[in-house]
């Protein structure tokens, strides 16, 4: 058994966690949060203790860190005798934090692939380019390592292997539908971190079509699409992280990520990137100062934290699956709705930071008993997606299935309690 949990980052998402964590800290054992801004790790504590949601005793201690020094991330994992390191600051940190898991042989876990600064949207499949590049050396330490394991990707990723698993016995198409249908009230932000959000939508956009990479422009094509709580909304194909690994890993021809815009966003998103305020490369002012615009607008914006407190309404987010089943066409979707207002009620956060926070802490607990603790580096759909969605039914994040049998509750065990013909539920897939 692995335990105490060094969390990395003090965002939205890390807040959740931190929360989470705490509330099941009798398996995880000691909570740690590490940032760049000691005093944003000792608001979430001091926010763990307002709610009551530390469950047993142990330690919950606040820790200033950079993360990008691999040296000082070491020295904390160890001082803290974490076994199990939730990386959950900003993709840039991915890889240094990776390296200091490795060489200290803890587990590892993050929300998001990693970004270079520098770049943009990167050459696909991008795990390729940094991750799985550490995978031998993640083998040979005996480190699991658990990559994207958000909501999405994360979530998704498990419930398209689920979803092949128990229902096909072929799939030609996995859409990833994300569609948050809340109201923040405020008259522009982003849910997650503005930098890494525009990034995701400043260049070209991949999806997996018939087997190979095509190349779009964000906000190219659009979609109605029917969905359980949200209703009809448009939302527009866009790249995201899990179509690099779940294209790899999956063996489906065809793999898409939708995403839910309004038209207000994409009217100030299109206004923001034709005046070059969402590049990442620098520019110097009239007084010769040297500033990079993507990050003065992020500066400017509201913080993603703050909009928790009036934030209203529900996000919807699932895999719809279309193939077959003994000869026959079958459509099967597999989703999750979450609350804004319930989850500030419960932990002081909006959905989204919600939806990928507890995920993380659902992957950290299947480490911590063993189940998910295999001793190398896998995504989210190389493992066995049953205990993780049947943990987060109970700590949070209930799965519902949606097909021609009807609209109910998804018990992952009872619907599929056994291995496939394809022999990969159940078990890590990677060589």
């Amino acid at each position: 058994m692995k335990r105490n949990v060094l969390i990395i980052g003090a965002g939205g998402v890390a807040h959740v966690a931190a929360h989470k964590c705490a509330q099941n800290n009798i398996l995880l054992g000691d909570i740690h949060i590490a940032s760049r801004t000691l005093s944003k790790c000792q608001a979430i504590i001091a926010s763990i203790k307002e709610k009551g949601n530390q469950r047993g005793p142990g330690q919950l201690k606040a820790h200033q860190l950079d993360a990008m020094d691999i040296e000082a991330t070491k020295k904390l994992i160890r001082d803290t005798n974490s076994q199990i390191v939730l990386n959950l600051g900003s993709p840039f940190l991915n890889m240094s934090v990776l390296q200091a898991c490795i060489e200290t042989g803890v587990a590892y876990l993050d929300t998001a692939i990693h970004e270079d600064p520098a770049k943009v949207c990167e050459t696909p499949p991008w795990y390729a380019n940094y991750e799985w590049k550490r995978r031998d050396a993640c083998r040979q330490a005996g480190v699991t390592a658990i990559l994207g394991v958000g909501f999405d990707p994360g979530v998704v990723n498990a419930y398209g292997r689920y979803g092949m698993d128990a229902y096909f016995d072929t799939v030609d198409s996995i859409d990833i539908i994300d569609i948050n249908a809340g109201s923040h009230g405020r008259y522009f932000a982003t849910n997650f971190d503005p930098e890494i959000n525009f990034r995701e939508f400043t260049s070209t956009v991949w999806s997996w079509e018939d087997g190979k990479w095509k190349a779009n422009a964000m906000f190219e094509h659009k979609k109605e699409w029917d969905l359980p709580v949200v209703g009809k909304r448009t939302a527009y194909l866009t790249g995201h992280d899990e179509l690099h690994s779940m294209s790899a890993n999956l063996g489906v021809p065809n793999i898409r990520f939708w995403m839910g815009f309004g038209e207000h966003y994409i009217n100030v998103f299109n206004v923001l990137n034709n005046l070059g305020l969402l590049s990442e490369k620098p520019v110097r002012t009239a007084e010769g100062l040297e500033v990079v615009p993507l990050k003065v607008v992020k500066a400017v914006l509201p913080d993603p934290a703050s909009l928790a407190p009036t934030y209203t309404g529900k996000t919807c987010i699932g895999d719809l699956l279309k193939g077959t089943k003994n000869g026959k066409p079958q459509e099967v979707l597999l989703y999750n709705v979450c609350d804004h207002e319930e989850a500030y009620k419960e932990v002081g956060s909006q959905a989204i930071s919600y939806t990928a926070g507890v995920p993380a802490v659902a992957a950290a607990m299947l480490i911590a008993d063993g189940v998910w603790d295999v001793s190398q580096m896998v995504n989210v759909e190389e493992l066995d997606p049953r205990p993780f969605i049947e943990l987060m039914n109970r700590i949070g994040l209930p799965t519902r299935v949606r097909d021609a049998r009807g609209d109910r509750d998804l018990d992952p065990f009872a619907e599929c309690p056994e291995l496939s013909e394809r022999e990969t539920l159940g078990k890590v897939v990677v060589d």
